[in-house]
């Protein structure tokens, strides 16, 4: 058995982390010592601890208890179990925990329903993607649903000591590991439990009397690099990327990017990248796109490692750079007309029928000074309509300036 499962904690108390949920004043800790079970779902990145709390809550109640993980049951695993619901054993309520329930279908997790509402069946179920996504809305609905975080290094180092001197037990050995070899391990792995005692024990078996900083750095290198490109976590990522260079931070923009780049993932950064340009920079620096697609086109040629020094550049260049969101709220703003149903009919002199200069036909700009005469573009129930309005920056203020002037001459 792995150590991690041999010093798996027995109570609520030694569990590493999740203060805000087992702490002895903690909402969830008072709702399951008060003897009341609701239906739960445990939501939070992976060794957290999400299933041994589901074990320790299981055991303080009278009711037979099942466990089956999603990525392996099927819907006749589950109807076995709800089927004991009627029997003898099962007459005090069934306990049902479901690991990584975001693997069940819809139809599979419709299957509970029923017994989850009328209180045949405790569900206690457990995910490491937002269970307002993955969850069937009805079943949701019936449950309460609490977020496990992940672990600081600092709240770790109990648990690993407590392992440490279990496997030196066990071992009949009398080795010696410093905190701060612990907490080398700790700050590796992520804030994961389970991974942080997976390599405790890797570092333990592979030392000598005494466990080295050096050797734990060497077990646990990028143990802390996780990154799931199907699940919340990429989006997440994705989503802080373009919020700080959003928000002209260049240290976390570099920092998540870097983050997502080790994780393996250059297809979505360079994607990401040009949209910010437009979206973001705009027309406030509009040589940002070219500038951006460039160090695109480089990474793409390169290829990983190397791509990651024009990304580095495209992402402290768009972080530092004025922003304007001008364009794209124009064009929001004129759909929003559209959908609205304005704008349908095309004014006469510029529907693609007309000379230009006949009487009341098209005026041609180019033959008026500074290539500008004034005439009617918008249909007529949008004719005073205002999309654009010029964004507070110095290459904005410039065009709105010479727009200014053109129409004043």
């Amino acid at each position: 058995m792995p150590l991690a499962d041999r010093v798996r904690p027995k109570s609520f108390d030694e569990i590493a982390g999740q203060s805000h949920l087992l702490s002895k004043n903690a909402p969830f800790r008072r709702i399951i010592e008060s003897g009341h079970l609701p239906s739960l779902v445990f939501y939070g990145p992976p060794g957290t601890g999400k299933t041994t709390v589901a074990d320790i809550v299981a055991k303080k109640f009278n009711k037979l208890f099942y466990r089956i993980n999603a990525t392996t049951a099927t819907l006749g695993d589950v109807r076995d179990i709800l089927s004991q619901s009627g029997t003898l054993m099962g007459n005090q309520g069934i306990i049902l925990y479901i690991d990584e329930i975001q693997y069940f279908n819809k139809k599979q997790q419709q299957s509970l329903l029923e017994y989850v509402e009328d209180g045949r069946v405790t569900l206690i179920c457990s995910t490491t993607e937002n269970p307002f996504f993955t969850i069937y809305g009805a079943l949701l609905s019936r449950a309460t649903v609490f977020e496990f975080k992940r672990v600081n290094p600092q709240e770790l180092l109990e648990t690993l000591r407590r392992a440490f001197d279990l496997q030196n037990a066990e071992s009949k050995n009398k080795k010696i590991c410093s905190d701060e070899v612990l907490l080398t391990i700790a700050e590796a792995c992520g804030g994961d439990v389970r991974k942080a005692i997976s390599s405790l024990e890797n570092v333990y078996f592979s030392s000598g009397d005494r466990l080295s900083i050096s050797l734990a750095k060497e077990l646990t290198q990028r143990s802390g690099i996780s990154f799931d490109r199907d699940g919340n976590q990429h989006y997440d990522l994705l989503s802080a990327f373009q919020k700080s260079i959003r928000g002209s931070d260049e240290n976390a923009a570099v920092f998540y990017l870097a983050r997502i780049l080790e994780g393996g993932d250059i297809v979505s950064v360079c994607r990401r990248l040009i949209v910010i340009a437009a979206e973001d920079i705009g027309l406030a620096y509009p040589m940002a796109i070219v500038i951006t697609k460039a160090c695109v086109d480089a990474a793409v040629q390169v290829g990983m490692p190397e791509a990651k020094l024009p990304l580095a550049e495209a992402t402290i260049m768009l972080a530092t750079a004025p922003k304007s969101n001008s364009a794209m709220m124009a064009y929001n703003a004129a759909v929003e007309e559209i959908e609205r149903g304005r704008g349908t009919e095309i004014p006469d002199h510029i529907r693609d029928t007309h000379a230009p200069d006949v009487k009341g036909g098209y005026l041609y700009p180019h033959n008026y000074p500074n290539s500008y005469v004034k005439q009617q573009y918008l249909p007529d129930d949008l004719k005073d309509k205002r999309f654009y309005n010029y964004g507070n920056n110095k290459t904005e203020k410039i065009a709105e300036a010479f727009r200014r002037k053109i129409k004043e001459d």
